[in-house]
């Protein structure tokens, strides 16, 4: 885990008061966590709810303790409040709440929200995330953009291991299911990075298309 470890050194580094380190904390966690902020807002305010988050994230910076998978988890968290908090505001409803609409999967302008559209997931794989209930889509996100193992997503999403497991098992399956309905996606679950386990096992997302084999507690 050689990107952990320098993504922990870097937010150490950044707590101390390093700029350079921050960007580099930002670089790290920012596509995965614009990736996890579409699915709960859409594409029009996802930029805009995302900035929110780090402002605060910066703000708070020094009280965070832990590694980089509990950074990871923490920020998500950050974002999540940042996205509900839009969400209540609006008087709007997530934008994967059931199958009532698909996020636009438009890039944004910056180049950092280009390169998280680029190496974490394509705009069909947005669609699709889209078109699952909402704690499908936000155990998926977590667990497979974000990266957090069960345990840390749970705590995000406040809710228990066992609860995020079987929403991402059910989730991942039903992503499959709309690959096989629809050919044009085929290849759209390849953007998406491996799940991690906590200790150090991974579960790549080319083996979605096989998981009517798989067992709940691969997850």
């Amino acid at each position: 885990m050689g990107d952990d470890a320098e993504l922990t050194a870097a937010v150490l580094a950044a707590q101390a008061g390093d700029e350079t380190a921050f960007r580099t904390v930002y670089r790290a966690v920012h596509p995965r966590l614009l990736g996890y902020v579409r699915t709960l807002v859409g594409d029009p305010d996802v930029e805009d709810v995302t900035s929110e988050a780090w402002l605060q994230i910066a703000r708070d910076l020094n009280r965070f303790d832990g590694d980089a998978d509990r950074f990871r988890g923490w920020a998500a968290r950050i974002a999540r409040n940042r996205a509900l908090d839009h969400i209540r505001m609006r008087g709007r409803r997530p934008a994967t709440v059931g199958d009532e609409t698909e996020l636009t999967g438009r890039a944004a302008d910056s180049d950092t929200a280009g390169e998280a559209m680029e190496s974490l997931a394509t705009d069909s794989t947005l669609s699709l995330i889209a078109r699952l209930p909402q704690d499908q889509a936000e155990a998926v996100v977590l667990r497979v953009v974000v990266g957090l193992d069960a345990k840390t997503a749970a705590e995000t999403l406040g809710k228990r291991p066992g609860a995020v497991r079987t929403a991402a098992h059910r989730g991942l399956k039903r992503l499959a299911e709309l690959l096989g309905e629809d050919p044009e996606a085929t290849g759209a679950l390849d953007a998406l990075p491996p799940q991690r386990e906590p200790h150090g096992h991974a579960i790549t997302s080319a083996g979605v298309t096989h998981m009517r084999s798989r067992t709940q507690k691969d997850m």
